[in-house]
């Protein structure tokens, strides 16, 4: 029985590193016909070829030949874009005088597949509140939807999942350098908190915000001035506020959203961040492709800065939130969840784990309790941020030179800077010997793996929605829509619902920015509107692309800086987005409703911009409730 069950799994073993080695997806075939891993109905698609070969070869798809545009430096492609109709298994063929070079065959599967396994892990995710199986479920469906739904593609979509989406994500140099920047702030903070920095900050600061309205306030400035990276003001603020906020009775759902509303929206508007360079390297990507429009793509970026409602007014509402000290919704019940009982996070929380890790990078009792122990480090990691975005730079102006800096270079440049000094204050004051030091460090980089696991899987998801061609899928659906006055209210829409699929607001522009401007001014042309004084409009969709992607963003459960937002203020990850939520779509509305409809039909932004402010103050005061008033019976009910 035993040698039975003995030589069972050696079997099993065997099944398993056979499918490995041999799983589709991560071969990788030197063949000279390259065709995408998924064809979805519907959806234009191109297949390459190997320059060696192309010379006089066609390609055969579905029976219809396509010639080739020859390049002699890189690989040709079909001249005209394919678009298949029908489902089902369909040969593409590389051929020449007549004789079949190469073959293979294709599983065309439906288009709205392409959102399936997005739209699974986020339904997943608010039903059950565990992010990880709604994330891996959602790459293992769309990994199977991309083997062509085949029933051998069940086991190769789930090995996949791992082996190639995973694996990709994690072995992504940008992402990689994400995750030793956010575990080196981890450690920092670890530190800080071990040497009585952190607390030292919060005797300061409590000494000034007083109250639960102070300390919102404080938390948005901080959100303010650290702006020139939502990675950097995202886990900074969070893991600097959280001990001052959880003092006042602020609510981590709170303390989240002020980070998550005071970090994208702050970087994607502000004139010299990480993100300005990839703005406008898109924009002038895009205009290349528009004939009889000119302007540069800086100049269009700034153009575009006054219709960027949605994280202007968002940046507003959260100082609105602050400063009237109300709230509604969920946010308004986790808020009185805080004052009334002093839980900052949710009861069903792990306090186990929650005191494990405060006790370990808790302050030594005896030791001095000194704010600038935490102040140094953190000001020494914004200004190596700072002059590693400046070295790594190119240009005449500091815009242009943080705008084509490397950030993450500079991140990790700065995190290190920031440990160093936090090691060096410690161990030179005598507070903590090296020993205490690493093992604080340790302790506060610890407290990052489950996040940086749930934002590996959803970068690994985001991965999913590319071989998918999700975004392709929602232009395909929106894109026909486009009407003159209504464009930059649609070019919203389309890239929010992209950038909600994707969880991705850099992915959302980098695919949507240009298809999306050459449709604008193509419609603006047929309609006769093709003059400066229309050019609104262009600016506008700009605005909109930038403004829409940041919203979707904002509003999903598998965004990257939603996820951190959570991670570093220590707040569950659905609650922080189920709190949110309410305060994203309102803000969202009005920004669409007040904003981008009536300045796309010529209203001045600025007025629109004064508009959604009164109409946001208006819903605040008279929708929202004073969290800290009274409550009488029916109220506390």
């Amino acid at each position: 029985m035993q040698r039975a069950s003995f030589v069972f799994y050696r079997l099993l073993a065997g099944f398993f590193f056979f499918a490995i080695t041999v799983s589709p997806a991560q071969a990788q075939d030197a063949a000279a016909l390259q065709a995408p891993q998924a064809v979805l109905s519907g959806i234009p698609f191109t297949v390459e070829v190997d320059a060696e070969v192309a010379d006089g070869a066609l390609v055969r798809v579905a029976g219809r030949e396509y010639a080739l545009t020859l390049d002699p430096d890189a690989a040709s492609a079909v001249s005209d874009p394919i678009t298949l109709d029908s489902g089902g298994m369909v040969s593409i063929a590389l051929v020449r005088d007549g004789a079949v070079i190469q073959s293979m065959e294709k599983r065309v599967i439906p288009g709205w597949l392409a959102i399936v396994p997005p739209l699974l892990a986020i339904l997943i995710a608010l039903i059950f509140k565990r992010v990880i199986p709604a994330l891996f479920l959602g790459i293992w469906v769309g990994s199977w939807a991309a083997a062509g739904l085949s029933f051998a593609g069940i086991f190769t979509g789930l090995l996949d999942t791992v082996q190639v989406y995973v694996l990709h994500a994690l072995a992504d140099t940008d992402h990689a350098s994400i995750i030793i920047f956010t575990l080196m702030i981890g450690g920092m903070v670890g530190i800080i908190s071990r040497n009585g920095g952190t607390q030292g900050i919060v005797n300061g600061i409590v000494s000034w915000a007083k109250s639960a309205q102070r300390g919102q306030v404080a938390t948005w400035v901080l959100g303010m001035v650290i702006f020139f990276d939502d990675y950097a003001n995202t886990l900074v603020v969070g893991k600097t506020m959280r001990p001052v906020t959880d003092s006042l009775k602020i609510s981590r759902e709170k303390l989240a959203y002020i980070v998550d509303s005071t970090a994208a929206p702050v970087a994607s508007i502000a004139l010299a961040t990480t993100w300005i360079g990839y703005e406008v390297g898109l924009i002038g990507d895009s205009v290349s492709q528009i004939d009889g429009f000119s302007e540069s793509a800086y100049s269009i970026f700034l153009n575009s800065l006054g219709y960027s409602f949605y994280p202007i007014l968002a940046i507003y509402f959260v100082l609105m939130v602050a400063l009237l000290r109300r709230d509604f919704g969920p946010m308004y019940r986790a808020e009185r969840r805080a004052r009334t009982t002093g839980a900052v996070s949710p009861v069903a929380e792990s306090a186990t784990a929650q005191d494990d890790e405060t006790r370990e990078i808790a302050p030594i009792p005896g030791k001095p309790q000194r704010a600038f122990n935490a102040i140094i480090p953190v000001t020494v990691l914004i200004l190596g941020v700072l002059v590693g975005l400046y070295t790594t730079g190119e240009g005449e102006t500091l815009r242009d030179i943080i705008g084509s800096a490397d950030s993450y270079k500079s991140l990790m440049g700065g995190s290190l800077a920031g440990v160093l000094a936090a090691i060096l204050l410690s161990v030179v004051q005598r507070i903590l010997t090296l020993e205490q030091t690493i093992e604080a460090w340790y302790a506060g980089l610890k407290s990052m793996m489950f996040a940086m696991i749930i934002l590996l899987m959803a970068w690994a998801l985001s991965s999913v929605t590319e071989v998918l061609h999700t975004a392709e899928f929602l232009v395909s659906i929106l894109g026909d829509a486009l009407a003159p006055g209504f464009i930059p209210a649609l070019v919203f829409l389309l890239a929010a619902a992209t950038g909600f699929a994707t969880g991705s607001s850099w992915g959302a522009m980098g695919i949507l920015m240009p298809l999306v401007l050459p449709l604008a001014w193509a419609v603006l042309q047929v309609n006769g509107m093709s003059d400066p004084q229309h050019f609104y409009v262009i600016y506008s969709t700009v605005a909109c692309v930038l403004a829409g992607s940041v919203w979707g963003d904002h509003c999903s459960p598998i965004s990257d800086t939603t996820i951190l937002s959570s991670m570093a203020s220590s707040c569950d990850h659905i609650e922080h987005v189920r709190t949110q939520l309410p305060y994203a779509l309102t803000v969202g509305l009005v920004a669409v409703m007040i904003g981008t409809i009536p300045t796309g039909f010529g209203l001045p932004w600025w007025v629109a911009q004064l508009g959604g402010a009164v109409i946001l103050f208006l819903i605040l005061r008279y929708v929202g409730k004073e969290v800290d008033a009274p409550q009488t019976r029916a109220g506390a009910a």
